[in-house]
């Protein structure tokens, strides 16, 4: 009755489905059925039956029917679990014993040929397509057959009584067959949707976790690294004193570590503890900022490669998102410390804008320049080239941008630009 082909072979191993509910009660009524018109073909012949001979015959006959259908009946349960067709090479050969012992005893009493009902779908269930039409046409001649041989006659009803049957246990397979088709294909489906759910929360954990080494990197090299970058630098410096004898540049110097060390520490803990998920207050910025520059101009001092950093601010200052606000201090901590590292500058200014429409940072030092067009487009495999990647990747989210304007000995602009109208978007930086 059901399918064939790739449907068979995989049909016990899906996952059952509210479909093949209504095709095991459907089995269960064909099951049902054939022992109850079995029990009828009995009766009816142990009633108009004179002779004990064929009583006895039909009696035992129908024994051995009964228990050759229970015993090829369990068998296949047994094997796909009532789910799919019969694909093993006995259930043709146990097929042909069924319908053997039917034409015996249909030859025996007229009575038994309602059992070809239940036999048509049987051929259905398991013969191909083709082989079970022309089965399922040969047994509708043979009950015509054996009505005629009963009855000496032949008459209109017994002649389209199993024709009407054949065709109607014909379409009743077809249904059954794309029922189970549209089941299968159904929970194939539902392991492949499953399979892909799948498959698709991995690669979301996975670019999860590329995200946080990422951000935990920029993190690292915005906080840790910048400030034992500072703490390198002075304490060279301070040796340097130390062995030219002059212990009050050297004292001063080592103050200069403890103060940078102390400061490092306290972004650290705000790193661990993600303190910047509150936003920062109207002139919170802008005070860290001054602090930075004041941290700045006085740790490149104790280095010996001392110069002025200048804190500038424009436009109202107002509250400001954690993201955007840390953006911006990334921002001046990135450009002061490119400065600090490699610009050789006399003078630094760190100028941050309040626009009708966006925020500006910029950072400007009159040191020896650069060509913009060899800087990194992403960290290098040393460890370095973290700043200006990492801060475009900051920016990205929130719509900003970053410009770095140079040429060798006319100093150089790091320019940020993040649009912002005074609202409080849903920035997912």
């Amino acid at each position: 009755m059901p399918t064939t082909g790739d449907v068979r072979a995989d049909a016990d191993q899906l996952p059952a489905s509210a479909g093949d509910v209504v095709l095991r009660v459907l089995r269960v009524g064909l099951h049902v059925g054939f022992a109850a018109l079995l029990g009828v073909g009995m009766v009816r012949t142990l009633i108009t039956e004179d002779s004990p001979g064929v009583r006895l015959l039909a009696i035992i006959l129908t024994g051995l029917l009964a228990v050759l259908y229970l015993a090829g009946t369990i068998a296949e349960k047994r094997h796909f679990g009532g789910r799919a067709p019969s694909t093993v090479p006995w259930a043709k050969w146990w097929l042909g014993g069924v319908v053997v012992l039917w034409l015996v005893l249909m030859y025996l009493n007229a009575d038994y040929s309602w059992l070809a009902f239940p036999l048509f779908f049987l051929h259905l269930h398991i013969l191909g397509q083709r082989h079970a039409l022309i089965a399922v046409t040969l047994l509708t001649f043979v009950v015509i057959a054996a009505g005629a041989y009963h009855a000496g006659s032949v008459s209109a009803p017994q002649a389209i009584g199993p024709v009407i049957g054949a065709v109607f246990a014909v379409i009743m397979g077809m249904a059954y067959r794309a029922l189970y088709t549209e089941g299968v294909n159904q929970r194939r489906a539902l392991i492949e949707l499953q399979a892909t759910r799948a498959a698709l929360a991995q690669e979301q954990h996975r670019a999860g976790t590329l995200a946080e080494r990422t951000r935990l990197a920029r993190e690292i090299h915005d906080t840790l690294a910048q400030g034992f970058s500072s703490i390198v630098l002075v304490s060279r410096a301070a040796s340097a004193s130390l062995a030219a004898g002059d212990t009050a540049a050297a004292a001063e110097r080592l103050e200069t570590i403890g103060a940078t060390a102390s400061e490092n520490l306290a972004e650290a803990r705000d790193f661990v503890r993600d303190l910047s998920g509150e936003g920062a207050g109207a002139h919170g910025l802008e005070g860290r900022l001054r602090r930075l520059c004041a941290s700045t101009q006085r740790t490149a001092a104790a280095a010996g490669a001392g110069f002025d950093v200048v804190f500038k601010q424009d436009g109202t200052a107002v509250a400001l998102p954690a993201p955007v606000a840390a953006a911006l201090w990334r921002a001046a901590q990135c450009g002061l410390a490119n400065v600090a590292s490699h610009a050789q500058a006399s003078r630094a200014v760190l100028s941050l804008g309040y626009l009708p429409d966006a925020l500006t940072l910029d950072v400007f030092d009159d040191g020896k320049g650069m060509d913009p067009n060899g800087l990194p487009g992403h960290p290098r495999a040393d460890g370095t080239g973290f700043g200006l990647a990492g801060l475009r990747e900051r920016l990205a989210p929130l719509g900003g941008s970053l410009e770095i304007e140079s040429a060798p000995g006319e100093g150089t602009v790091l320019a940020v630009r993040i649009p912002w109208n005074g609202t409080e978007p849903d920035f997912d930086a």
